[in-house]
């Protein structure tokens, strides 16, 4: 009885309808701003190899650039593209006074170090917030380019008006992308922050037990419908971050793209769930943008 009548009162954190209207303030700021005899901003994105599920992230954030009135431009390369080729372009962007906002669309091909690339971009054209002085200086709590995914989750926490502070957070998955600085921000003195955070991957011992335990869980592990209904606390916010392409007979395509979370399984426990896909994903290039238009701000 205590879960139906937790999922009558369960609310979607609907990224996706949030993302319309965040894109529509920027449309709405860059009017103005642009009215004014100020640039329009200019990002470009980089796609090496043609990985599908790049392919349709790149495109997605070219289509919101123009919605919002921002400048995009897409260079592809060949999947056999050499790492000194890259990193000449990359440096050839940042002298670029044109251009706002360069981001490498991840992952790269294996003849390719990604942690090199990330440190060639410059730290204010960084609009991924992946090099290593926006992460030193958000880990100070210092201004700088947040990491997309994790700053779209904050701004759903946010404007959700959802309680973090002394909250249980846990963080599944550790990568340097999203689970890391999750755990960095929602650690933070701030708000949406002033969490105790456990950060659990997958050496983890008892990892059921601290999912379990979770007051907002963030789930980031790349493993579809890994997190099950039993392993939820009534009440818990949860954040599912996993999104994986994987056949099925319920679709026309033949193929139904599913998060970490059962979430048949899980809403019914929860206060707030985000759905895959129309949660995080959309959040994620909204973040992307804001700083695209930030770094317009910050160069001009």
């Amino acid at each position: 009885m205590v879960s139906s009548y937790l999922f009558l009162i369960m609310k979607l954190l609907d990224g996706k309808a949030l993302s319309q209207t965040i894109f529509e303030e920027l449309k709405s700021k860059l009017l103005q701003t642009v009215s004014k005899g100020n640039k329009v901003p200019h990002l470009v994105a980089i796609l090496v190899g043609n990985d599908g599920a790049s392919e349709t992230y790149v495109a997605s954030k070219v289509k919101s650039c123009q919605q919002i009135g921002v400048k995009s431009t897409m260079l592809r390369y060949p999947a056999e593209c050499c790492e000194e080729m890259l990193l000449e372009k990359i440096q050839e962007l940042n002298e670029n006074k044109d251009i706002d906002g360069i981001l490498v669309q991840l992952p790269l091909p294996k003849q390719i170090n990604p942690e090199k690339v990330k440190e060639a971009i410059l730290p204010e054209k960084d609009v991924d917030g992946f090099h290593p002085v926006n992460i030193g200086k958000m880990v100070k709590n210092l201004p700088c380019f947040l990491p997309a995914t994790p700053y779209g989750i904050l701004l759903l926490l946010e404007k959700y008006n959802i309680e973090t502070s002394g909250k249980h957070c846990v963080v599944v998955g550790r990568s340097d992308i999203v689970g890391m600085p999750m755990s960095i921000l929602l650690g933070r003195k701030n708000y949406p922050g002033n969490c105790t955070v456990t950060l659990c991957h997958s050496a983890t011992v008892g990892l059921d037990d601290y999912i379990r335990s979770a007051d907002i869980l963030i789930a980031a592990l790349g493993k579809p419908q890994f997190v099950k209904g039993e392993m939820i606390k009534e009440g818990a916010v949860v954040i599912d971050v996993g999104i994986t392409r994987l056949p099925s007979v319920q679709t026309k395509s033949g193929f139904k793209l599913f998060g970490d979370v059962n979430f048949e399984e899980v809403a019914p426990k929860c206060s707030f769930i985000t759905p895959v896909p129309g949660g995080v994903g959309p959040m994620t290039i909204a973040a992307l943008l804001i700083n695209t238009v930030k770094a317009a701000e910050y160069l001009k």
